[in-house]
């Protein structure tokens, strides 16, 4: 495949692609392999490029882009991603010829009033220009920004004001200049929305694979009479993909601008065994599962708070675990708390290809059954 990106080295984003697609397939494959002490059962490759749906762009003094590769306080002027969508790449153009000479801001001295501009690109497309809620001139921003509806091909346009001592590019801190806060997807025969200031998986053509595979893996298992727990649920997606397998579906998730979703896209699919509950990881306890349970665990990087693996493997003891994740070295960590499970599966998904990133799926089943 060769180096093709002129911004190959130079900006952060990409790590591998000077590699042929096969040998990054390769070499993370075997990284997955040395970690978990075990063999890869399924291998899902992905598009090279053009696959992420969503792009973090920075303003800064000389232009708008991306951070430098090994260096959090200097940026690289983008004009195109290979990595993002052709979408994406289109309304950066719109950005990057509007909002010329703005007052950028300075990530060293937390001074200036443009900070990025996110996009995203599902069925619909948002950008959000997050700006300094304590710049000076924060008011002429919004100004000019409203100026710029009137041209974007987005669908939607919001502003977003985040403190100046963080380094965040989403905030429930927001107003909706054009368009809707939401954006709107579909996964297999299944539609969703999702919050524009909320996690959502980056590449939809893995995603759409991933549903299919751990719909498979439950399929294996007698579950008509059992519970769902979708655990770090966001706005219900793998509950909703399963609902029919289930009695009833419990969607957990700390966040309620993801969690107030889950009626609206149970209602949207006409699913009626959906209950989401508002809840930190670390309180699960709190719940009282019916049994037999099984449990799908799809948690940020940082992985499953120590108090619910404990709650997990201890006490609940679900008939079946599957552990999506995206941070290897946590999934490993996470693993060691599991005492009374072993993996029976694992599945690569290459949902962030030129890049170090994995994305997993593990089976976990109980080492000895009750």
């Amino acid at each position: 495949m060769g180096k093709i990106c002129p911004y190959f080295n130079k900006c952060g984003g990409c790590d591998l692609q000077d590699l042929p697609y096969e040998e990054q397939l390769k070499r993370k494959i075997n990284l997955v392999k040395e970690y978990l002490n075990t063999d890869i059962n399924e291998v899902f490759p992905s598009t090279y490029f053009h696959y992420r749906n969503r792009m973090d762009f920075a303003f800064f003094r000389n232009g708008i882009g991306l951070r430098e590769k090994g260096k959090w306080y200097k940026f690289v002027d983008i004009e195109y991603c290979l990595i993002a969508k052709e979408k994406i790449n289109n309304l950066l153009k719109e950005i990057r010829e509007f909002f010329k000479e703005v007052d950028s801001f300075d990530i060293k001295k937390h001074l200036g009033t443009f900070r990025y501009a996110v996009i995203r690109s599902s069925l619909n497309s948002t950008i959000s220009i997050v700006i300094n809620q304590n710049s000076p001139y924060k008011e002429k921003a919004i100004e000019l920004i409203k100026n710029f509806a009137f041209i974007t091909s987005a669908d939607n346009l919001l502003v977003c004001e985040v403190p100046p001592n963080t380094d965040v590019s989403i905030s429930e801190n927001y107003h909706v200049i054009k368009g809707i806060d939401l954006l709107y997807t579909k996964i297999k025969e299944k539609e969703f929305y999702f919050h524009s200031q909320t996690f959502f998986q980056i590449n939809d053509e893995l995603t759409d694979k991933l549903h299919q595979y751990v719909s498979k893996i439950l399929e294996k298992y007698e579950t008509n009479n059992a519970y769902l727990l979708d655990f770090y649920g966001g706005v219900g997606v793998f509950g909703i993909m399963n609902s029919e397998k289930f009695k009833e579906v419990i969607v957990i998730d700390n966040h309620p601008l993801a969690l107030n979703l889950v009626k609206k896209n149970s209602e949207l699919n006409k699913t009626k065994n959906i209950y989401p509950i508002l809840l930190e990881d670390k309180k699960i306890k709190e719940i009282n599962f019916k049994n037999p349970l099984f449990v799908i665990c799809d948690p940020p990087r940082i992985g499953i708070h120590p108090k619910a693996i404990k709650y997990l493997n201890n006490k609940i003891k679900p008939k079946l675990i599957i552990y999506i994740s995206c941070n290897l070295i946590q999934l490993v960590r996470d693993l060691k708390g599991f005492t009374n499970y072993k993996i029976n599966s694992v599945a690569f998904f290459d949902f962030f290809p030129q890049t170090k990133n994995v994305e997993l799926a593990v089976e976990l089943i109980p080492i000895k059954n009750d």
